[in-house]
């Protein structure tokens, strides 16, 4: 199989529905997330690969026919997929690699990488940062495994993956540092129930989702509080003014902050039941404390890294950020909510 490959590639042959320029592709993760944007991708390429670290969730997966822990109700063809738990095999047999996987556990599934990855392209779908390296996910990729910034994509966007999973309408934005690059690749996550945009501000766009996870920490804690709409209102207004200074601070090029992909993905994180990290928010909110919150949910709530940091990225840049600043008193100060939301709430107009 393996030989095949490398004979259809050197004789420039593309199984049904691949994509110009990009290759084959292949998913690393296993989420939710993962699972949606594989379900979005196999249907236009006709053939993924997807790493996924535990071998017995593979084995239940191809017996299936779905992933057996997230999105249960998504099938698949599992004829069109080549699984692996090697990430050095995808990544040596497959041209664009998506990366679906929590922030924090990144660097976990990278241990092993040995494979040299600086001439394949890479597409981020993490909404959070590197822990440890408090460098977004793009940067982390130029600067530890050498792959040039036009190589390098994201997504963002309002985009809960069990809406996708459903197929209701869903708007993503796909940037690259080269905008036509970026164009060519949404091809392959447009569809009915998926339309698609482009943007050159992939760091704006990565740091903006990282603080929509923080900022819907904190409205899941003053929901949970008894704060109503009228406040949510005014706090995810005051939330995307904060969101706008720090991006203008980290990357000062010309942006609409209303944007679906800052304002749009901010809003449905912020209000919807299926935000992980709105539901974090309200278990702290209405008194769980910190582990119990965490063990409770079944889903990393990647807010909760973001906001350590973003925390720390933000020392240096002294960013006004007050709405940062009391969700970090409270999930690393170890600060009641009672005590730290009536200060925040002075603050705000």
């Amino acid at each position: 199989m393996r030989l095949f490959r490398r004979i259809s590639r050197a004789l420039g042959l593309r199984k049904k529905g691949s994509i110009p320029d990009f290759g084959r592709v292949a998913i690393i993760g296993g989420g939710s997330w993962a699972t949606a944007i594989a379900k979005v991708v196999v249907e236009h390429t006709g053939h993924i690969g997807w790493y996924m670290r535990r071998d017995d969730r593979i084995a239940d997966f191809r017996r299936l026919g779905h992933n057996p822990a997230y999105l249960t109700g998504v099938h698949f063809d599992t004829d069109d997929i080549e699984f692996t738990s090697d990430i050095n095999e995808i990544a040596t047999e497959y041209d664009t690699l998506v990366f679906v996987t929590p922030s924090p556990y990144l660097k976990d599934h990278l241990k092993k990488l040995t494979a040299d990855i600086s001439h394949k392209f890479i597409v981020t779908a993490i909404k959070g940062i590197v822990p440890g390296e408090d460098v977004v996910c793009s940067d982390y990729f130029h600067q530890r495994y050498g792959v040039p910034y036009r190589q390098l994509l994201c997504i963002g966007g309002p985009s809960h993956a069990e809406e996708v999973a459903l197929e209701r309408l869903t708007y993503l934005t796909v940037a690259g540092s080269d905008e036509k690059m970026a164009r060519e690749f949404s091809r392959v996550l447009a569809c009915d129930y998926v339309k698609t945009e482009t943007s050159t501000d992939v760091t704006g766009i990565e740091y903006a989702a990282v603080l929509k996870n923080v900022y819907a920490i904190c409205a899941g804690i003053c929901n949970g509080m008894g704060y109503g709409d009228n406040f949510q209102a005014v706090f995810l207004t005051n939330a995307i003014r904060e969101m706008d200074r720090f991006l203008t601070a980290v990357n000062p090029v010309h942006r609409n902050i209303c944007d679906s992909v800052y304002l749009g993905d901010l809003l449905v994180t912020g209000y919807s039941n299926f935000s992980r990290n709105r539901t974090f928010g309200m278990m702290i909110g209405k008194g769980y404390s910190i582990k119990s919150a965490q063990a409770e949910m079944k889903m990393v709530a990647e807010g909760y890294y973001g906001t350590k940091c973003m925390e720390e990225i933000n020392r240096q840049l002294h960013v006004c950020m007050p709405i940062l600043d009391a969700v970090y008193d409270i999930l690393y100060k170890d600060l009641r909510p009672r005590d730290v939301i009536p200060s925040l709430t002075e603050r705000l107009s």
